[in-house]
């Protein structure tokens, strides 16, 4: 299988590009992570999505702690193939470290807070056993 669709994407100066996961069905934005050139492509073979760690500095298979995996239903790029948007299912539904349904959960309000909109599903101390 030829890796010509890779070399389509604008990777940044460190060989990353943004990827945004999108929840089938609902449209929800879940989150967003980096993915190398290897992420991606496993993402593309596995069918289950995989970022790049950059405070670890490796690979990171999406739910390989938690089981909160995201099955990728399909994968596309923008107008300028800077940033990548993956369609997924997410299993267990929490998508976020906080254990929450996604990342995006706190909103700037009226007078400048940032207030917490969405609740935790389940502790992160049971989901990461720390």
């Amino acid at each position: 299988m030829s890796d010509t669709w890779l070399d389509t994407i604008k990777w940044d100066a460190d060989g990353l590009v943004p990827a945004i996961a999108q929840e089938t069905g609902t449209g929800t934005i879940l989150m967003m992570a980096w993915m190398n050139r290897e992420a991606l492509a496993l993402t593309r073979e596995t069918g289950h999505a995989v970022y790049w760690s950059r405070s670890r500095r490796k690979l990171w298979h999406k739910g390989e702690e938690s089981g909160h995996q995201q099955v990728v239903r399909a994968l596309r790029i923008d107008c300028d193939a800077d940033v990548v948007l993956m369609e997924v299912e997410q299993r267990g539904g929490i998508a976020c470290h906080t254990g929450r349904h996604h990342c995006f959960f706190r909103e700037l309000d009226g007078v400048g807070n940032w207030v917490e909109i969405a609740p935790v599903l389940k502790d992160p101390d049971a989901i990461y056993h720390r």
